[in-house]
């Protein structure tokens, strides 16, 4: 297998990395498998090289030894709510579990920030009224709903 990066993330699996793998490549634009190595594990392989939307990832599969945690996570800045709504989906569904402010784990454990490119966008607003109210109607949602914080962003201020 050639190392084509200098640099990856890797995340740490009990088990099944290739079919994470495998899955998250087939949910993101410009993601693919470069590389399997089984270390004598053929059944479910060690080493899984991938990238991810043109991110070098990389899952060691070696046992329960750790576990993932959401300190570390995968975050997708999505174009518009369709794909918010997509990836969301694919990636709650089979067990996954959704959390807030955009954030869900999925059913292999790993945690993702599903972003859409609106929302940082509302929060960088020189108005600091718009920061506010965009802040506290993201803080209520789990999945990220793009006309309710643009809607947010449009109150008047209550007086």
């Amino acid at each position: 297998m050639e190392h084509a990066a200098k640099v990856r993330t890797c995340l740490w699996f009990e088990k099944g990395g290739v079919e994470a793998a495998n899955e998250y490549v087939s949910l993101v634009p410009d993601s693919r498998i470069e590389g399997v190595r089984d270390n004598g594990q053929p059944d479910d392989p060690m080493i899984v090289e991938f990238i991810l939307a043109g991110a070098p990832m990389m899952i060691l599969t070696a046992g329960p030894h750790y576990e993932l945690t959401p300190a570390a996570s995968i975050s997708v800045l999505t174009e518009d709510q369709d794909e918010t709504d997509r990836l969301w989906a694919a990636l709650t569904d089979k067990g996954g579990e959704t959390g807030r402010c955009g954030w869900l784990v999925d059913r292999f454990g790993v945690s993702w920030q599903i972003v859409p490119e609106r929302m940082p966008d509302l929060l960088a607003s020189d108005d600091a009224g718009v920061v506010q109210r965009v802040s506290e109607a993201m803080m209520q949602m789990g999945k990220i709903d793009i006309a309710a914080l643009e809607a947010a962003a449009k109150e008047p201020a209550h007086g």
